[in-house]
């Protein structure tokens, strides 16, 4: 009949109608990250493209306590941005009072990382994200309680929806959205950084103190090449003042006895090695070292001075260790501390 033909197709317009309105999946926008003058492409991995979306969830999370136990602790809690998102004390204490017993490392630069820890026991930033946040002596969270209440927090699956285009709020959404955050977190517009692209001149004491940071140890007549310098340039350099590599540094091992890479490796060759962490940000990370025995520039600076300790793996790069180390004279210290804080 007529009337029906009309019904169907008012039942027609009404579903073409309802499709063509509903909501289509964002569009995520590539986040415009820019590589400092002088760095390297950052190696961004392919199922985790950074997003101005994902990077907006991943700040949220980064500073969400629902991902901890009792909902006290966040990411931030111990790497703190005045402290170059590092903790300011020795070892980090967890939400039931639990203490480490590795310093927080400082999260800058991450993103040209290829091992995260201070014994780079994860090879990826997302493997790094994940650990803290179930570790029973720091946030001691389940991922199925924290799902669960960042899912009822009103907060969260919009931003997830825009992120990833659901609202369903996952481990690997949490995960790859605190890792795309932690890879914006760049630091690049030091003195040092000016003074390489011609925007600042270093002071007579900040450019003796770099000579002595790029010059050989040692006296001229026992080494070849020695030139009484710092010799710290073997394991800093570079724009990201580090190198990728896990060293003995000559430290007396402490009362734990912590074996550093060897907990990971198994490997007797690699006691007492950590990760050669990077200088920059070196005014505001104190405390220094693995486990955080150093309170000032000073003091590291005298290590490297006269306190190295020899053991059957301290980095060959360590060259005077049998003499307890470079030596430097009290002027030699000042000047390379005042390039430090470059």
């Amino acid at each position: 009949s007529v009337c029906a033909i009309f019904l169907f197709l008012g039942i027609v317009t009404v579903f073409v109608t309802c499709t063509h309105t509903s909501e289509e999946a964002p569009v995520q926008t590539p986040y415009p990250l820019v590589i400092p003058p002088f760095f390297p492409p950052m190696d961004i991995p392919a199922n985790n493209p950074l997003t101005v979306e994902g990077v907006n969830l991943g700040r949220y999370l980064f500073w969400e306590k629902k991902l901890s136990g009792n909902n006290t602790m966040s990411c931030g809690t111990c790497h703190m941005p005045e402290h170059g998102f590092s903790d300011s004390a020795r070892y980090s204490t967890g939400i039931f009072g639990d203490v480490g017993n590795r310093q927080a490392m400082p999260l800058i630069n991450m993103g040209w990382s290829t091992t995260y820890f201070w014994d780079g026991r994860s090879v990826t930033l997302e493997q790094q994200v994940s650990e803290p946040i179930t570790n029973p002596i720091e946030m001691a969270e389940n991922w199925e309680t924290a799902l669960v209440e960042l899912a009822n927090d009103p907060i969260y699956p919009p931003l997830f929806y825009k992120a990833f285009g659901s609202t369903e709020v996952t481990k690997e959404g949490v995960v790859k959205a605190i890792a795309s955050f932690m890879r914006t977190m760049i630091s690049a517009n030091s003195k040092f950084d000016k003074q390489r692209i011609g925007q600042y001149v270093f002071t007579p004491s900040e450019f003796n103190g770099y000579t002595l940071f790029l010059t050989e140890g040692g006296s001229p007549d026992q080494v070849p090449g020695g030139s009484f310098g710092a010799d710290c340039f073997h394991c800093h350099n570079g724009p990201l003042m580090q190198v990728k590599k896990f060293s003995n540094n000559g430290l007396m091992p402490n009362s734990m006895n912590d074996l550093g890479r060897a907990h990971v490796t198994n490997n007797p060759e690699d006691n007492y090695k950590f990760k050669v962490p990077t200088l920059r940000n070196i005014a505001n990370t104190a405390p220094y070292m693995h486990d955080g025995r150093f309170s000032t520039l000073d003091e590291v600076i005298e290590h490297y001075s006269s306190g190295i300790h020899m053991s059957p793996t301290i980095d060959p790069l360590i060259e005077f260790g049998s003499q307890g180390g470079v030596q430097l004279d009290a002027q030699e210290k000042y000047l390379l501390k005042k390039f430090l804080l470059t």
